[in-house]
């Protein structure tokens, strides 16, 4: 129960940080016209505050479920490297991972890796525990007290992706100016399908830039190297 304990308040400094962005999720799935119990839910099973917002976004712009799932799964498939990652810095037991591996978010990985010591399951545990908490009781919140907040208030939240993605954006930038240049890139090939084939869905849009993207990427990265 210790390890438990340290690892709560390893967490809760990402709870709080968690909130304000899951109320505001809460808030603008309400707007899109998912119940509380729905976009807690959403929360609650997916647990990956980048894919809620692009789902969200997604699905006020008519695309199908298909195209949604899809392109939520290119968007997350970094968790495959940042878990194999992570393996390294923990201490666990081989049926121990899919729990552990549910929790694993970008602020939860830093934690852990930045650890002065190989973080233990349990603590672990304690820590995506209280991220997780932060990030449905956010949802929850933010989803039942929509209507009573201002509906200029709102409608000014719909920022909230922008300013998420270009928050995790900047210090990526400042480690190295690809990131930037790979940023670029997927804007201007979103911009030059949507312009180019304009019967093509959001969905396929972001899909298509994603990985045409992260193809141009590696190549650069290559190059230089």
């Amino acid at each position: 129960m210790n390890e438990v304990r340290a690892g709560i308040r390893l967490g809760i400094p990402i709870a709080i940080g968690y909130m304000p962005i899951a109320v505001t999720f809460g808030v603008l799935g309400k707007q899109t016209g998912l119940s509380p119990f729905e976009a807690t839910g959403m929360s609650a099973l997916v647990f990956a505050g980048a894919s809620q917002f692009i789902a969200l976004s997604l699905v006020q712009a008519g695309v199908s479920y298909a195209e949604i799932i899809l392109a939520t799964f290119i968007l997350n498939l970094r968790h495959l490297l940042m878990s194999t990652s992570l393996a390294g810095f923990l201490s666990y037991q081989r049926w121990q991972s899919p729990f552990l591996s549910f929790g694993i978010t970008d602020e939860t990985f830093v934690v852990a890796t930045l650890a002065e010591d190989r973080l233990s399951a349990s603590k672990f545990l304690g820590l995506i525990f209280t991220a997780y908490s932060g990030w449905v009781l956010g949802t929850l919140l933010g989803s039942l007290f929509a209507s009573f907040i201002p509906e200029i208030l709102a409608n000014a939240m719909g920022i909230a992706l922008y300013a998420m993605f270009i928050g995790l954006l900047i210090p990526s930038i400042k480690k190295s100016y690809r990131a930037g240049v790979v940023a670029g890139l997927s804007a201007l090939i979103a911009w030059i399908l949507y312009v180019s084939f304009p019967g093509i869905s959001y969905g396929w849009i972001i899909v298509l830039a994603t990985l045409a993207a992260a193809s141009l990427g590696i190549w650069l990265e290559e190059e230089v190297a």
